[in-house]
């Protein structure tokens, strides 16, 4: 989590419970298409913290397994972004 964000364990928690409704509510078709639009803005606000995560663990350990697989999330991260938008049936316009 970047230094810069206030209340780490409480912004963990409520991003959880974020995703989770955001879960559960890709499978309700009345708030599919909301539920996908959260979770792609969760996704893409959290991508910063994810690449916090792998500068700290390369600045700490180098090149170690934990730093590579940090480092495998951030391509994943759009990997999600397209699951849920795919997933959802969006459409842009």
């Amino acid at each position: 989590m970047p230094d810069y964000i206030p209340n780490h364990k409480a912004m963990v928690f409520w991003s959880g419970v974020a995703e989770v409704m955001g879960g559960i509510g890709i499978l309700i078709p009345f708030t599919k298409t909301y539920a996908a639009w959260g979770l792609i803005l969760l996704l893409i606000a959290v991508f910063p913290a994810n690449i916090d995560m792998f500068l700290k663990a390369y600045q700490k350990q180098g090149w170690s397994l934990y730093t590579f697989l940090t480092l495998l999330r951030l391509p994943l991260q759009f990997v999600l972004i397209y699951w849920v938008y795919w997933s959802a049936e969006l459409k842009i316009g």
